[in-house]
């Protein structure tokens, strides 16, 4: 797994994770069994602390008691670990009697160090004892009224607790270990697994890459499919972009090749007239020139439109304004006059080139019929449910306008409505081709200026 990889990240977060929850959970456990092995430790003293309770209640009146009946020799021993202790607490001079394991000094009294009680009176500590022993205590206060008050304690070494402990922590920390290991394994396998679909992804994308498929097939999951998705709607973009480059060069090859097989007949019946004509043989020459160079450049065109297609954001406020800025300047000696609105800060998704073809063929087709006025408003769309985000321009002129069935033969490639005006009858058709490969939708209606109404839908970034 390289440094910047995704799945070194996912592995290393889960990592820290389970450190993190299995050094919780050895720490929980351990402190639980502690617990449980002091409260274990704790009930063998109490059996103990009961026996001598037992006897000190059945003591001489004014006497120390003794206790007799233990039965146990390693109270007996000295520095046994063992000890027993019964402190008179209501006099003065405290009286203390120990067992024989407790050859020299005392053990502590926890109601005098103001350990807290259980509620049978138990009071639990540990406390330092002789031979620098660690001693487990267990102590109740008997109040036997006339007869005294007296503290009973019983301890023993704690290290039996501490060893009991700690086996328990090495096999705790071993079975952690490989239960660590099992799920960095287990982790580990997830991963890879878990990105296989984005390999599958990358080897799809590769595919199409160099031309051995045409979209991403395959079922991915739920959390994958999203971006397949996505992705084959670039594709398509892109493939449609090819379309429309292509229509480009069909539109172009087919306005420019009428006029140079004119060119070209027209040179040629000269030539056939006269053998000395300059100027038809400089046509014809030139008129072969401009094929051979049309020919080269669409081709060019057509190697291009298959290249790699990126698409790009364009501000449309500036690009209309501008171009109806430029077409107001050329049509200002017929007296028209271009008027232009843009509401908001519109963005269009695609090539500028594109943008200005729309516009610049809209409402140069509006000048050229109007008769004083053409007027040019973008705004934004109102979103529809389940529709991406758009916006509008809107072309109306004065001029003359079209019935019903003439605008759907104006939308028809090459289609000329009046041959009296100058154009290539290509402007409206190439319009509804750019919009239609970009998933935008161009009407046309009416104008509430009496002439023709182009209403142009497109996609906003």
């Amino acid at each position: 797994m390289r440094s910047r990889s995704l799945a070194l990240r996912l592995f290393v977060s889960a990592t820290l994770v389970i450190v993190a929850v299995l050094a919780v959970t050895g720490f929980v456990l351990s402190t639980a069994y502690r617990q449980a092995v002091e409260r274990a430790f704790d009930r063998r003293l109490d059996v103990y602390l009961k026996t001598i309770v037992a006897d000190v209640a059945n003591s001489t009146a004014g006497q120390m008691p003794e206790p007799t009946t233990l039965g146990d020799p390693i109270f007996s021993f000295p520095l046994s670990g063992w000890y027993w202790q019964i402190v008179r607490l209501d006099r003065t001079a405290k009286e203390v009697k120990t067992s024989r394991s407790l050859p020299e000094g005392t053990l502590p009294i926890l109601v005098e160090k103001g350990t807290d009680s259980d509620l049978t009176g138990l009071r639990e500590d540990y406390a330092k004892g002789p031979a620098d022993q660690r001693l487990r205590v267990v102590e109740r206060v008997v109040d036997l009224g006339e007869d005294g008050r007296y503290a009973i304690a019983v301890a023993a070494d704690a290290s039996e607790i501490d060893d009991e402990v700690e086996g328990f922590d090495a096999a705790l920390t071993i079975t952690l270990a490989v239960l660590g290991l099992v799920f960095l394994m287990t982790v580990a396998f997830q991963v890879l697994f878990g990105l296989r679909p984005l390999k599958r992804m990358l080897a799809a994308l590769a595919a199409v890459r160099e031309g051995r498929a045409e979209r991403l097939e395959g079922d991915y999951p739920i959390e994958v499919a999203p971006l397949a998705t996505e992705v084959n709607a670039l594709i398509d973009t892109n493939r449609e972009i090819v379309e429309r480059a292509r229509t480009h060069v069909g539109n172009l090859a087919h306005a420019l090749k009428t006029p140079i097989s004119v060119l070209q007949n027209e040179a040629g019946r000269a030539l056939a007239g006269t053998t000395d004509s300059p100027l038809a043989a400089k046509v014809q020459e030139q008129a072969e020139v401009m094929k051979g160079q049309v020919a080269h450049h669409l081709e060019r065109a057509r190697i291009a439109a298959r290249a790699k297609v990126v698409t790009t954001v364009e501000e449309v406020g500036p690009v209309v304004e501008k171009l109806t800025a430029s077409l107001g300047k050329v049509y200002r000696g017929r007296g028209i006059d271009v008027e232009t609105e843009v509401e908001g800060a519109a963005r269009f998704r695609g090539e500028r080139q594109d943008l200005e073809e729309i516009v610049g063929n809209l409402v140069d087709n509006g000048c050229k019929w109007a008769r004083t006025l053409v007027e040019v408003n973008v705004r934004p769309a109102a979103d529809a449910p389940g529709q991406r985000a758009a916006f509008e321009i809107t072309i109306d002129d004065d001029g003359p306008g079209l019935t019903e069935a003439q605008r759907g033969e104006a939308m028809k490639r090459g289609r000329r409505l009046d041959e009296t005006t100058p154009g290539t009858g290509l402007g409206l058709s190439i319009v509804s081709e750019l919009v239609g490969l970009y998933g935008g939708s161009l009407a046309l209606d009416r104008s509430p200026f009496g002439g023709l109404r182009c209403v142009v839908r497109l996609p906003a970034a």
